[in-house]
C-alpha cells in the first residue's frame, strides 16, 4: 500500500476509536481527511480544499435527509399548535384493557408512529395519551420504556422504511441500490425488535407486572401533560452526543423535548376548534397511509412508477403540503409567517440532529472512487483513488472466506461506529466496507450493508448506550436509564445475533 493508503486506515481507525470512547468524531474525521489528501497530493493548499470539498460531497449527496426531516418536523409542529397530533392517537388508548394488551398495543402503535414520524417526534405523541393508558392499564412503567426503545429507538429506526434514508445513507457507500438495503434492513429489524420484545416481557416485564408494582414512580393516569414532568434521568447536551451529562444538573424530560423539538410547548392544549383538530387528526394518517399504499405497490408491482429515492421524496412532499395545509386553516391571519417559521425550525431541528454526519461522510466517501477525484481535485475525466477499496483488497486474504464470520463481522463494526450515540454517522463507512467485503465472502452487498445498519442503530440509536435519545424514554417513563439498558442488552444482543444468522441463511 501507498503512503496515502496508510494513512487512510489510520484515520479510519482513529474514527472508530473516537467512536468507541465515546467522543464526537467530527475533528477526527477531519483531521483525517486533511492528512490523507495531504500524503495524497503533497500540497498543503490543495489538502485544506479537500476538506472543505469533502463536506460539500457529503452534502450534496445527503441533503435531501435534511429535507425529510425538516418536513416532517415541521408538519407535526403546525398540528401541534391545535392539538391535533394528540387527538391523532387518543383512540389508541381505549384498546388498552390490561397491562398485557397494553404491552403489544403500545409496541404496535410506537412502531407505526416511529415509522412515519422518526421515534424523537414520537415520543411527544405517545407521552401525551398512550403513556398514561398503558400504566393505568397495569403495564409498569420498566414495561412502557422496554416497549419505546425497542420499538421506537431500535425497529423502526433500524430500517427507516417508510422515509428511507438510513438505506439511502448505507447506499452511498455501498453503491447498491436503497432499495434492496430497505427491505434486507426490515426483515432483519423485524426479527430483532420481535425477539427483543417477547424475550423483554418475560424477563423483565411479566415479573413486575406480577410483582404489583405496575404504578410505582409511574405517571399518573389523569395526567394531561404531554410528558411526566420532574423526570431526574440523566440526559445529555444534544449538541455533543458523546458526552454523558451529569445527573444531578439534568433537566426533565419536558425540557428536553422542549429544547429538542421546533415548536414544542407543553403547555398547549385542545384547541377550542374541535371540528378542526379533529379533522387533521384524521386527515394526516390517511393521507400517510395513502403514502404507504402507494410506495408498496411501487416496491412490489409494476402497477405505478418507482425508483430508489421516492419514498422520502413521497414522504417529504406530503409532510410539507400537510404543513401548509394545516397552518392556512388553523393560523389564517398569520399563516405565511407561521408556516415559513416552521420549516426553518425543522430545517435547525434536522442540522442539529444530522449534520455530525457530513464530515464523517465526507473522509468515507474520499475512500471511494466515484467520490474521491472531485475531492481531491481531479480534472474530471480522472479516476479517483480507491483508498478504502485498495486496503480491503490488501488484507483479503488474511480474512476468513466464510459468510457467516464477514456477517459477524459487519454487525459488530456497525455496533462499534454506533456507539457515538447517534447510530447513523458510520453508515456511509459500513456501505463501503460491506461493498468491499462482499465478494470474498459469497453474499451480496445489499445484506451486509443491512446488517451493519442494523448494528449500529439498535446500538446508538437508543437501545444500549445511555447517551443517545435512550434518555429521553427513560425520563418519560421515570425510569433510570442505566436500569432500562440493563434489561435490554440481553433481548437485544440475542436478537441481533439471531437475525444476523437468519440473513446469512436466507440471502
Amino acid at each position: 500500500m501507498g503512503v496515502a493508503q496508510i494513512v487512510y486506515l489510520i484515520g479510519l481507525a482513529a474514527l472508530i476509536a473516537a467512536m468507541a470512547l465515546r467522543k464526537n468524531v467530527m475533528i477526527p474525521a477531519v483531521l483525517a481527511t486533511f492528512a490523507t489528501a495531504l500524503a495524497y497530493s503533497h500540497s498543503v493548499p490543495g489538502a485544506i480544499m479537500s476538506v472543505f470539498r469533502a463536506t460539500i460531497t457529503s452534502g450534496s449527496t445527503l441533503f435531501d435527509i435534511f429535507i425529510v426531516i425538516a418536513a416532517v418536523t415541521s408538519m407535526l409542529a403546525a398540528m401541534r399548535t391545535i392539538g391535533a397530533d394528540e387527538l391523532m392517537v387518543q383512540p389508541v388508548s381505549r384498546w388498552m384493557v390490561n397491562g398485557r394488551v397494553a404491552y403489544v398495543v403500545l409496541f404496535v402503535f410506537t412502531y407505526l408512529l416511529s415509522l412515519f414520524f422518526w421515534p424523537t417526534p414520537a415520543l411527544a405523541l405517545i407521552g401525551a395519551v398512550l403513556l398514561p393508558a398503558a400504566i393505568k392499564a397495569g403495564l409498569p412503567p420498566l414495561g412502557a420504556a422496554v416497549v419505546l426503545a425497542i420499538s421506537g429507538q431500535g425497529m423502526s429506526i433500524a430500517s427507516d422504511y417508510v422515509i428511507g434514508l438510513a438505506p439511502s445513507i448505507s447506499a452511498s457507500g455501498a453503491g447498491v441500490p436503497a432499495g434492496d438495503i430497505a427491505n434486507r434492513a426490515l426483515v432483519i429489524s423485524l426479527i430483532v425488535g420481535i425477539t427483543a420484545g417477547v424475550l423483554a416481557y418475560f424477563l423483565s416485564v411479566r415479573r413486575k407486572m406480577r410483582g404489583g408494582v405496575a404504578a410505582a414512580g409511574g405517571a399518573q393516569p389523569g395526567e394531561g401533560t404531554r410528558v411526566p414532568a420532574g423526570s431526574t434521568a440523566p440526559t445529555v447536551d444534544p449538541g455533543d452526543a458523546g458526552s454523558p451529562a451529569s445527573p444531578q444538573s439534568a433537566p426533565s424530560a419536558t425540557e428536553v423535548l422542549e429544547d429538542e423539538l421546533p415548536g414544542y410547548d407543553a403547555s398547549i392544549a385542545i384547541t377550542d376548534r374541535p371540528r378542526l383538530t379533529r379533522g387533521w387528526a384524521i386527515g394526516v394518517p390517511a393521507a400517510f397511509g395513502a403514502v404507504l399504499i402507494y410506495m408498496l405497490i411501487g416496491r412490489f408491482t409494476d402497477l405505478v412508477p418507482w425508483e430508489d429515492g421516492a419514498g422520502a421524496s413521497l414522504v417529504g412532499g406530503t409532510a410539507i403540503i400537510l404543513m401548509v395545509l394545516v397552518t392556512l386553516t388553523s393560523r389564517r391571519n398569520e399563516a405565511l409567517e407561521a408556516g415559513a417559521t416552521h420549516f426553518v425550525d425543522g430545517l435547525s431541528y434536522a442540522f442539529k440532529a444530522m449534520g455530525i454526519i457530513l464530515p464523517v461522510a465526507g473522509f468515507v466517501y474520499m475512500g471511494i472512487p466515484d467520490y474521491s477525484g472531485g475531492i481531491l481535485g481531479l480534472p474530471d475525466d480522472a479516476t479517483g483513488p480507491a483508498f478504502l477499496f485498495d486496503a480491503v483488497e490488501r488484507v483479503q486474504p488474511y480474512i476468513p472466506d466464510n459468510g457467516v464470520f464477514v456477517a459477524l463481522s459487519m454487525l459488530f463494526i456497525g455496533m462499534a461506529v454506533g456507539l457515538d450515540g447517534s447510530g447513523w454517522a458510520g453508515l456511509p463507512l459500513t456501505g463501503s466496507l460491506s461493498a468491499a467485503l462482499a465478494p470474498q465472502s459469497g453474499m451480496d452487498t445489499a445484506t451486509l450493508a443491512a446488517i451493519a445498519q442494523n448494528g449500529a442503530t439498535w446500538t446508538g440509536g437508543g437501545t444500549l448506550v445511555i447517551w443517545s435519545s435512550l434518555v429521553v424514554v427513560a425520563g418519560f417513563c421515570r425510569v433510570p436509564v442505566g436500569e432500562l439498558i440493563r434489561h435490554l442488552v440481553v433481548p437485544v444482543m440475542v436478537g441481533l445475533l439471531l437475525a444476523t444468522g437468519v440473513a446469512v441463511i436466507i440471502w
